[in-house]
């Protein structure tokens, strides 16, 4: 089946005596594109991630929080002691020739660039980090791509229901394609006939048998329709995620990679084939039933926008 691009996950987990809280959300994009915010001390943990969410998602605008809590003391920062000094003496210089009695914030101070520095973890403490983050970051991937794939199964529902219509138009049509030309003939050989009635004139049947087959040949849309419903069978059967419609080049299982791409170029030449039935029918009723059919394509195309 077919995903969404529309997800959310979070998940958190604990490692040396701090908490870490993963938050992935995605939303629509043409192409995959990851932003990934990290603490300091956890930055060199970003390409890992990035490899991460890439493994899992193919198409989407997916952003990635990561953020912790539950601090020990001198576990992560360290303070610079001697600008925190400093600063704190530069603020009583300033005060004392003023005789003014002022509180210092020290917490205040610390927000001041270069008062906190990350501490580095030591080897053996990044890798449990890096063991930790990565497993947190997967359990909340893992519910997006969760939410992704309900989502997906109601935009399939939604879609199938819309190529459901066009089809049964297209039978509609399909049934009109042989009526059409017959009454074309009826039509053109009654008019002749009053035209020439005063003058007692007898239409020539090769003449009048000769401008129906023309119009025949002008007006046949039956290779438009039946290349209109081989886009219908090939949608629905990537909507239903059919193996054979997600293999690569190679002959390997592609699982849905490009799924919403694939939907897209289907839904173009979907209309495309509208269009041109559109401009080659002259049956009002024909028309008529086009018109629904490219509204219905015009709903799939915005629906696809949203598929993986």
């Amino acid at each position: 089946m077919i995903n969404s691009m529309t997800g959310y996950g979070e998940s958190q987990g604990e490692v040396n005596g701090v908490t870490y809280t993963a938050a992935i959300k995605t939303v629509n994009n043409r192409y995959l594109k990851t932003t990934i915010r990290l603490p300091e001390t956890v930055a060199f943990l970003e390409e890992d991630i990035d490899k991460l969410l890439r493994n899992n998602l193919s198409r989407g605008t997916v952003n990635c929080t990561l953020g912790f809590k539950n601090v020990q003391s001198n576990a992560l920062f360290d303070i610079n002691e001697t600008a925190l000094q400093a600063v704190i003496e530069r603020l009583s210089k300033i005060a004392r020739p003023a005789d003014t009695k002022c509180k210092i914030d020290i917490a205040s101070l610390l927000t001041l660039p270069g008062m906190l520095s990350p501490i580095s973890p030591d080897e053996d403490k990044a890798k449990q980090i890096r063991k930790a983050v990565l497993e947190i970051t997967q359990r909340a991937t893992d519910q997006a791509k969760e939410m992704r794939a309900a989502e997906g199964a109601a935009l399939a529902a939604d879609l199938n229901s819309h190529c459901k219509v066009i089809r049964q138009e297209l039978k509609q049509i399909q049934s009109r394609i042989a009526v059409v030309a017959q009454e074309y003939q009826d039509k053109l050989k009654k008019r002749v006939d009053e035209l020439l009635a005063d003058a007692k004139l007898q239409l020539d049947e090769e003449i009048l048998a000769r401008e129906v087959a023309v119009f025949a040949d002008r007006s046949d849309i039956s290779e438009e329709v039946a290349r209109l419903d081989s886009h219908l069978q090939q949608f629905a059967a990537i909507c239903q995620g059919t193996p054979s419609c997600n293999k690569s080049d190679d002959g390997s299982l592609a699982a849905n990679i490009a799924a919403g791409r694939r939907l897209d170029f289907i839904s173009q030449e979907m209309l495309r084939e509208a269009n041109t039935i559109a401009s080659k029918a002259s049956d009002a009723d024909i028309i008529r039933r086009v018109i629904d059919i490219k509204c219905r394509i015009d709903r799939i195309k915005e629906q696809v926008q949203n598929v993986e």
